[in-house]
């Protein structure tokens, strides 16, 4: 019926990562970040291309604004407002100058939501009966909850949400079932394991709110055991944070500049209490910011754990959702999995603000609405997660005609085998095909591919490809069908969000002495048979593919195994550091063109680095066709 086809338009934005997301009778049919058109990583403008792009998909036409039954905006920006207004005061008259910084925007953008929206619409999609727009408002952890439960596919779950904080709350744990979710318990501003966390990525020398990933792959060059790891430890314990049976955990805002200055932490604090001074973004990095992030990596998995056994508790559910920006911290979710507190783990791709559009738009639908929910069981509504814009064949072909490209165009029969045979033989693909990712993780349809085999290729797509941090670990894609050959759970983990062990990888002996190793000679310690995507502690951050959701990716890695006998590939984002991951074919392109990589596949169209215009001199091609 007419009425259960409700069109619905999640909004997330102003703060970073704007994202849209439009769902037509409950069904997720497209979402893509904003930064994936503009450009500009993190964009967190109104998502104006994001919006264009989801009414353009419209679920099989076109839509209007005039057509959407809702329009949600992720959180509720009048108590976000009352936060600020609170914790300042409360901390006055410190932090004068951040709030004194903040105001303009707030007012503009957070206070003035209402106004925003409803002007990035009219600039998204023109003039639309402002009358008859029904703008809706979900509080921020509701938005992260509902993304996590709604789409799950269990009928009734736990659900926790922990980030660093949305308008008051950090962190909740709820219970849903059916299409209604009850919030159970709260963790309240400023004490938050998100933000914690994210003080140890700034003071270990990373960008909040975008390296705390890089914190997560640096923890397991600790040195385990090691006396300063376990000083580390109890340090945090005692003096940063008192943490909870259940879960909660209240700082020590004395270590902290969050709530009211301008820096997550007191550097004079952190360096008089660790014996070791903030780290510069570009300096190298040293063993004891490897001890460092070992020891906050353990207290966030020991936290989450903590939490997860309380949600069981609470609810006595057999299921668990997760979302927020901690439940892209895949090691603790690894983790979590093999403490078997729950059945069943669903993990929302997008958990972060991004996701939050989605979890508007759903919370509208099942919550506001209060359409019925199916599930299950067993297979969850993300399709995959593959919801972004999708380019034609001669889109593609287009592109290469302006940039004086030069290519082949293969059949299927064809394709396959020959990129198999180009991964073999020790080549970088980029591989663009299909509908874009939703979420952070490229999934193979936005990807850079090589050979898994091949011990040098770590140090190859870090160095010459992603010009990126040398200890940054890649991750397996695997046949899902073949996943329990080459890792111990050999679990389903269709969205790279779960790390398993290497199958047999841990019971190789390490030299003595290797954990005291300096971080370079770490690097070359001897691994496993897939050293490209097996970390120091012999794991991997798994994508399992699946026949059912990318048909082509499965069958490009099925070729490789016919062809080598393996059926795993390194598959990390089609980006360079700095840059989000590619969109379009001109992006992809360009990608291409200005790194070290063999060889790119756009549909069925390849293209080989040797041959093309100004491949002989790199840095004129650069000059003539990079953005500025």
């Amino acid at each position: 019926m007419k009425n259960d086809q409700k069109k619905i338009l999640g909004v997330s934005a102003f703060y970073h990562d704007s994202a849209a997301a439009l769902t037509v009778g409950g069904e997720m049919v497209f979402g893509v970040q904003e930064e994936r058109l503009t450009r500009k990583k993190q964009d967190p403008a109104f998502p104006v291309n994001a919006v264009r792009a989801c009414l353009r998909h419209g679920g099989g036409r076109a839509l209007t604004v005039d057509e959407l039954d809702a329009v949600v905006f992720y959180e509720k920006p009048l108590l976000k407002f009352e936060r600020l207004l609170e914790t300042h005061y409360a901390f006055a008259p410190g932090g004068l100058a951040q709030f004194l910084s903040a105001m303009p925007v707030w007012v503009k953008e957070k206070l003035m939501a209402r106004k925003a929206v409803r002007e990035g619409l009219r600039e998204a999609c023109g003039d639309y009966d402002g009358a008859k727009l029904k703008l809706l408002f979900s509080e921020h952890h509701l938005s992260h909850a509902a993304s996590a439960f709604f789409p799950s596919p269990f009928g009734e779950a736990a659900i926790l949400t922990i980030d660093g904080v949305g308008e008051w709350a950090t962190g909740t744990v709820a219970y849903g079932r059916g299409n209604a979710i009850r919030l159970l318990r709260e963790q309240r501003f400023p004490h938050s394991l998100g933000l914690l966390y994210s003080a140890f990525t700034y003071y270990a020398g990373f960008k909040v709110n975008s390296g705390e990933y890089k914190l997560m792959g640096l923890a397991p060059f600790g040195a385990a055991g090691s006396e300063r790891v376990k000083r580390f430890t109890n340090l945090i314990r005692s003096e940063l944070a008192a943490i909870g049976e259940d879960g909660s955990i209240r700082l020590n805002q004395d270590y902290f500049d969050y709530a009211a200055g301008l820096r997550m932490a007191d550097d004079a604090k952190w360096e008089r209490l660790f014996g070791v001074p903030r780290r510069g973004m570009e300096t190298g990095v040293g063993q004891e910011y490897c001890d460092m992030a070992m020891a906050i990596q353990d207290v966030a998995e020991e936290v989450v754990l903590r939490l997860a056994r309380e949600a069981k508790k609470l609810t006595g559910a057999r299921n668990l959702c997760l979302a927020g920006g901690v439940a892209l911290n895949c090691v603790a979710n690894g983790r979590l999995l093999r403490e078997n507190i729950f059945d069943g783990l669903w993990v929302q791709p997008a958990a972060g603000d991004a996701g939050g559009a989605l979890g508007a738009a759903l919370a509208a639908h099942h919550v506001y609405f209060g359409r019925p929910r199916a599930a299950d069981g067993k297979t969850d509504r993300m399709r995959g997660a593959y919801l972004g814009p999708e380019y034609s064949g001669p889109e593609a072909e287009l592109m290469a005609a302006g940039c004086g490209a030069v290519y082949e165009k293969f059949s299927d029969d064809e394709l396959f085998p020959e990129v198999a045979k180009l991964l073999a033989g020790g080549g970088v693909v980029g591989w663009h095909q299909g509908r874009g990712e939703w979420g952070p993780r490229a999934l193979g349809n936005r990807s850079i591919l090589a050979d898994a085999r091949d011990p040098e290729m770590q140090k190859k797509l870090n160095l010459k490809i992603k010009y990126r941090e040398s200890f940054r670990p890649f991750a397996p894609s695997v046949l899902a069908e073949s996943a329990a050959e080459y890792f111990e759970r050999g679990c389903a983990s269709p969205y790279m969000l779960l790390t398993d062990h290497v199958a047999g990888g841990r019971r190789k002996p390490q030299p003595a002495g290797a954990a005291e190793l300096p971080l370079k000679d770490k690097l070359c310690q001897p691994r496993s048979d897939l050293p490209a995507i097996t970390h120091l502690d012999y794991s991997a951050r798994v994508q399992t593919v699946h026949k059912e959701t990318n048909p082509r990716y499965h069958r490009l890695i099925s070729a490789f195994k016919e062809l080598t006998g393996c059926a795993v590939l390194v598959n990390t984002s089609f980006n360079v550091r700095g840059e989000p991951m590619v969109c379009s074919p001109d992006d992809a392109y360009r990608c291409f063109m200005n790194t070290e990589m063999d060889y790119l596949v756009i549909g069925n169209l390849l293209f080989r680095k040797k041959a093309q215009p100004g491949a002989a001199d790199p840095a004129a091609w650069r000059r003539q066709y990079a953005p500025d």
